[in-house]
């Protein structure tokens, strides 16, 4: 409150008119939702899908062209490296989205971070690795760089009017809209991106498998894709996992996934898996990871370590065998369970103009085409023009070879020097540029001899002109030039594939573990301990270790093979089989469960059910009077998930649970001193595991079940007393014949 009665004071002071408001304070304005969307929301999502995300047909996004388009500018094409530090400053002309963010870029496209099949930047210094994501690179400061070779074939032609030139953000300098390249590049590097509402994801291709396939296609439209565009050819190398189909719906849709395995090599000295390339979408770290989780959970057993080997030589990853294990098969389960085998997703999503289209190759490699025929065009019109300006500048030159005295008399006798090229106009015919041009020749130059050789210029630039018209006038020609360039490209820079085609690829078969089935006996404490004892060991000693007040709740005698359900106090069932457990003598406390099985924590087992095939039911009586019937196949799972939530109903307190194959009779006790048989034929069967199921006993006010037991035959002296015929009843209490025996459970 103090700060506010302060505050006209100051306004007093400052001269301002403390009874003043300023207009439209305070006022709510009321706009709709699309109207805000489209005046805030769409002019930042077209900026990123235009401006930033997408690439376009020349293969770079905006930040990638600026950051080379710089580079090139500086002269660090063909010369020494320089500093990045200093490399990113000079692309902050163009691009002023922080030294960060062009730093980011530049490592990803230089050669030391394997990101790309044809890295555009020479670097040296420490660039990471794309595939770790531990192998931090350098900062700006140490690390230095140039441009590959491989983009002469993107500046070749730049300065010969190719391409558009827009002012950059402060309008102090052009930078062109896109890069005239000579092959088509939107193909041979992967590129990934996200937009607002879309995303691109373009795989790479070898460069000289790409342009074969622009050849062809230029010469027969028909030409078959798949047969010289092989597959993707990813810097990662690996395999390709080969298929027809799906490259075919790729190369037609531009939408599609590609499947890519890891490579490796067993060393039978040293008992151990060499990994050396993993697919591009993968990292050291991950498959680590997962591997290491994998081994935990005891579904992998082969392996003793994994470790990360990768140093200058470049990635490799060891993984230790057991004794005996098959480096095969084993490779195989890993290619199913983790990243060694990944897929590549394709969504080739390419800006054409400033409209995103996603498209299949075929028709990028039109789209290339003809923006590249566009750059020929260009590039022969720039041509044309300056010979012909040439040429129009030596027939002025061939006009005064009629009479040089005549020139020089005429230069002399002019008095004032601005008259000069109207007379030279007026002497010889010829016009301004003409004039001036021979106005400027030196006077050494005036000899017969300098002007014949000009002049005889005159014939050669006149088959050029006619042949570069020609060229602009025939498509022919031009396509002719283009596929000279492309095979120009591939004698260059064409490279081996690094990825390999996997054409009959091994899938991973699932094979049914081979558990040895032999008789058991298992014993459930009430603690949470659980046994499994062989009928021999058994025999030999029958006197249980317990912890103290712990005792047995269940026995059973059954089979190695049998698949084991644990019911805990939290709701949840944990499942296991009989064989996951080692076998104990009675002489031990056995295996904690609530350990043994990962339980959440303050978790605790309560209940122990068997079965082989999940038929029968599961009896649950609770402790408000209801019991529930629910199949046992509520809790067989298709998948091998070993905890399932919501296994049983949380409404009121569990007090007793039965397996059985069969409809059965049930004794329940109340806290009133009342008992109930209930048979469970009475209780509808619920396929709802959380059911709560329907009332069984009939409860007074502050009562509850106590215990709940199967029926005895011996049990009652007259169980006739006890049944009810329909549910729920309240039970009757002891009968004089019964009272001396009390129930025990």
């Amino acid at each position: 409150m103090a700060r506010s009665k302060k505050q006209p004071e100051e306004k007093k002071r400052k001269g301002l008119d403390v009874n003043a408001e300023i207009a439209g304070a305070g006022t709510v304005l009321e706009q709709g939702i699309t109207d805000t969307l489209e005046t805030n929301y769409m002019p930042y999502a077209m900026s990123v899908i235009v401006s930033r995300a997408i690439p376009e047909i020349d293969g770079l996004k905006p930040s990638h062209r600026k950051l080379l388009f710089s580079m090139y500018k500086s002269g660090l094409l063909g010369s020494d490296r320089k500093k990045s530090a200093s490399i990113v400053g000079d692309a902050m002309k163009l691009n002023p989205h922080g030294d960060a963010a062009i730093y980011d870029t530049m490592v990803r496209l230089a050669r030391g971070n394997e990101a790309l099949l044809h890295p555009y930047v020479d670097s040296k210094g420490n660039f990471g690795k794309m595939y770790s994501k531990n192998m931090a690179y350098a900062a700006a400061r140490y690390t230095e760089a140039k441009l590959e070779p491989i983009c002469k074939e993107f500046f070749a032609d730049i300065d010969k009017d190719t391409v558009d030139f827009v002012p950059n953000y402060d309008n102090t300098m052009m930078e062109p809209t896109l890069l005239p390249t000579s092959f088509p590049n939107i193909l041979t590097n992967v590129n990934l991106g996200i937009a607002v509402g879309m995303a691109s994801s373009i795989c790479s291709f070898n460069l000289e498998e790409v342009c074969t396939t622009t050849i062809e296609l230029m010469k027969n439209p028909a030409h078959d894709i798949l047969s010289t565009l092989k597959a993707p050819d990813f810097p990662g190398g690996g395999f390709v996992i080969y298929n027809a189909q799906e490259l075919e719906k790729i190369y037609k849709t531009g939408r599609g996934s590609v499947k890519v395995r890891a490579k490796y090599a067993y060393d039978k000295s040293e008992n151990c898996i060499d990994i050396t390339e993993i697919p591009y979408t993968a990292t050291i770290e991950a498959i680590i990871d997962k591997v290491i989780e994998l081994v935990k959970a005891g579904k992998i057993k082969e392996i003793s370590d994994i470790r990360d080997e990768s140093d200058l030589g470049g990635l490799k990853i060891t993984i230790d065998l057991r004794r005996g294990a098959d480096p095969d098969k084993l490779m195989q389960k890993l290619f199913k369970m983790t990243a060694l085998e990944d897929n590549f997703p394709c969504n080739f999503n390419i800006l054409i103009g400033t409209t995103p289209k996603v498209m299949g190759v075929g028709e990028i490699l039109e789209e290339w085409t003809a923006f590249r025929r566009e750059c020929v065009r260009r590039r022969t019109y720039y041509t044309l023009s300056n010979l012909k300006d040439k040429l129009h500048l030596l027939r002025g030159l061939e006009a005064i070879l009629l009479d040089i005295d005549k020139a020089i008399k005429i230069v002399r006798e002019t008095e004032e020097e601005a008259m000069v090229i109207p007379n030279l106009m007026i002497g010889f015919g010829i016009d301004e540029i003409q004039a001036e041009y021979v106005a400027e020749i030196r006077l050494r130059n005036l000899n017969r001899e300098y002007i014949i050789k000009r002049t005889d210029e005159i014939a050669r630039l006149q088959e050029e002109i006619y042949d570069l018209e020609d060229i602009v006038n025939s498509r022919r020609r031009i396509d002719k030039i283009i596929i000279s360039e492309l095979e120009a490209v591939v004698k260059k820079y064409a490279k081996p594939r690094k990825t390999q085609i996997e054409y009959n690829a091994t899938e991973y078969v699932e094979e049914p573990e081979q558990i040895p089935d032999y008789p058991v006996n298992l014993f459930f404490t009430k603690d949470g301990y659980f046994k499994k004892i062989t009928p021999q060991s058994l025999r030999m000693s029958s006197d249980h270790k317990l912890k103290t007040d712990d005792e047995i709740i269940c026995h059973l005698e059954t089979t190695n093979s049998i698949e084991l359900l644990f019911f805990t106090d939290k709701h949840q069932v944990y499942k296991a089989k009989a064989s996951d457990f080692e076998d104990h003598k009675a002489s031990i406390l056995g295996d904690y469960i609530p350990a043994k099985l990962s339980m959440d924590e303050n978790e605790k087992a309560i209940c122990m059910v068997a079965t082989s095939d999940y038929s029968g039911h599961i009896m649950l009586f609770f402790e408000n009077g209801k019991a529930a019937k629910i199949p046992m196949s509520a809790f067989e799972t298709k998948s091998n998930r070993k905890k399932l939530t919501a296994a049983y109903s949380d409404k009121s307190p569990l007090i007793a649970l039965f397996s059985a194959k069969e409809d059965r009779e049930y004794v329940i006790r109340s806290s009133a001193g009342r008992y109930l048989i209930v048979h469970s034929g009475s209780v509808a069967l619920k396929t709802s595991r959380s059911t709560q199921g329907v009332a069984a006993m009939s409860l007074k006010k502050n009562h509850r079940v106590e215990k709940v037991e199967l029926l005895a035959e011996d049990r009652f002296a007259n169980p006739n007393r006890y049944r009810t015929k329909n549910i729920p009843a309240a039970g009757s209490t002891l009968a004089s014949a019964d009272a001396g025996e009390q129930l025990t459970f």
